[in-house]
């Protein structure tokens, strides 16, 4: 799952980069008005968080131009304490909820479950495919009852392979959509990080069948065929 945090504020943005990614999310962090309207009308993400009072571009512009766009990408308004006609009025501007500063983090984590439940992206909790299963709630990954342990970017990389099953994806779509926008990554990076997961949820398994496949030319692909 992709975030991006709209937040001028650099040390709540930063801090709410730094917990998001602790809970697996792949963030990305915009400062200003303008940029974070760049990254939301060209990438793609799976939420956008995004406070009202920004320098250059408001929140409620970047929602409403958002909207004018077609862009149904679920956003959750970040107000100040009090400034009740600037809640309606991001609901107004297509906002889909909103959370008032100062907030905790725990319900900031529930507010976003929700949306993305709502948009209907994380309905199943459980992904699996073949005897593979991966718990989003718990972060536990088993193949059939042995667990596996995998770091954070391995988690990420088999959850994004997991949501997306016996379909192709290039390593440029691995790297746009499991590494922030920042980093630096280059393709023999997604091969490495392949080879890792491959060496935890495959090679360990010799009576089981390979789940993660090289389609050479393309990229890869998690299959039971």
């Amino acid at each position: 799952m992709k975030i991006l945090v709209v937040e001028d504020e650099k040390r709540i943005a930063d801090s709410i980069k730094k917990g998001l990614e602790q809970e697996k999310y792949i963030v990305d962090v915009a400062y200003s008005g303008n940029d974070g309207y760049d990254l939301a009308s060209t990438e793609k993400y799976d939420l956008i968080i995004l406070d009202i009072m920004l320098p250059e571009i408001s929140g409620i512009e970047i929602c409403q131009s958002l909207r004018k766009e077609n862009n149904s990408t679920p956003i959750l308004m970040l107000t100040a304490k009090g400034q009740i006609h600037e809640k309606v009025e991001g609901l107004n501007s297509g906002a889909d909820d909103y959370l008032t500063k100062p907030f905790s983090f725990d319900e900031l984590l529930a507010r976003i479950k929700a949306l993305t439940r709502r948009k209907g992206e994380m309905i199943n909790v459980v992904l699996s495919l073949s005897d593979l299963t991966l718990n989003t709630e718990t972060y536990e990954v088993k193949r059939g009852k042995t667990p596996i342990m995998l770091s954070n970017k391995e988690y990420m990389l088999l959850e994004y392979l997991l949501r997306h099953p016996n379909q192709i994806l290039t390593k440029d779509k691995i790297i746009t959509q499991v590494w922030d926008y920042e980093s630096k990554i280059l393709p023999n990076t997604v091969e490495a990080h392949i080879k890792k997961l491959r060496d935890k949820i495959d090679v360990p398994f010799k009576n089981q069948l390979p789940l993660i496949k090289t389609v050479r030319g393309f990229g890869y692909k998690i299959s039971n065929e």
